[in-house]
């Protein structure tokens, strides 16, 4: 059997990247060498066009969204997984209290959350990110929305969501993770509970934020309460319908 080189950049499920087709996102980022920079001025401007128009078409398809929560996760973990079955579980419990579930779309957490809405009979909505292998919808998704940019994605699992959950995951998640919590410490989006499953998986990173950030300084102690942890569903339950409860009357339309 073939092995991957150690240097060869893999995917998030661990496909070798090599020979791969460029994304929208790396075509955005991309800097263009000197003999083609006609072109790129010229095709930028036609780029930022499609942004918008991907800004308009999610916004257009979740404007009837107005009581949902955003799962984040590894889309490698198996439903074999403890953590999968806790997910299924608590998104069925937010589902049957009338909680609509987005997710990535794809595999593995997300897959789980999806799930658990489906059983619940709840509306289980997946927003898809193009990749440069392909990412394949999980089967418990009702409503699809497809992006090719992964900042209009975040900007809309943000927007249309009253809380957010985080089982384990891999650096897309660390990234998710970062910026929501950057944006409630900011109070961009107000105190939206941010949830993190699993006591076990994230003790070494909140003891790093606790003993490095806020022990150096880099964030304030009061930055700790922004989120909280636990491996219990029903009190996952409990932070989101308090929330919504104490701010479905004064939460602003946006």
């Amino acid at each position: 059997m073939s092995q991957q080189s150690p240097s060869s950049p893999h995917d998030s499920a661990g496909k070798s990247l090599d020979s791969k087709r460029l994304t929208a996102d790396e075509q955005l980022l991309k800097i263009p060498p000197l003999s083609e920079r006609r072109s790129f001025v010229d095709s930028d401007p036609w780029r930022v066009l499609r942004i918008l128009g991907e800004f308009v078409a999610g916004f257009e398809e979740l404007a009837d969204v107005r009581r949902a929560v955003s799962f984040f996760g590894s889309a490698r973990t198996q439903p074999s997984d403890a953590m999968y079955q806790l997910t299924v579980e608590t998104a069925r419990l937010l589902g049957s209290n009338g909680f609509a579930v987005i997710t990535g779309s794809g595999g593995g957490i997300m897959e789980a959350a999806n799930k658990g809405a489906r059983q619940a009979g709840a509306p289980s909505i997946g927003l898809n990110i193009e990749l440069p292998f392909e990412q394949v919808t999980n089967p418990y998704v009702d409503r699809t929305v497809d992006f090719r940019y992964f900042f209009v994605r975040k900007t809309l699992l943000v927007k249309y969501s009253s809380a957010f959950i985080f089982p384990p995951g891999g650096f897309g998640t660390l990234d998710e993770l970062s910026e929501v919590l950057t944006l409630k410490q900011t109070r961009k989006i107000g105190d939206m509970p941010i949830v993190l499953m699993g006591k076990e998986y994230w003790s070494g990173w909140y003891n790093w934020l606790k003993e490095r950030l806020a022990g150096e300084g880099k964030i304030s102690p009061q930055d700790l309460d922004l989120f909280e942890i636990t491996d219990d569903p029903q009190r996952v339950l409990e932070i989101v319908v308090a929330w919504w409860r104490e701010h479905d009357q004064t939460t602003s339309e946006t």
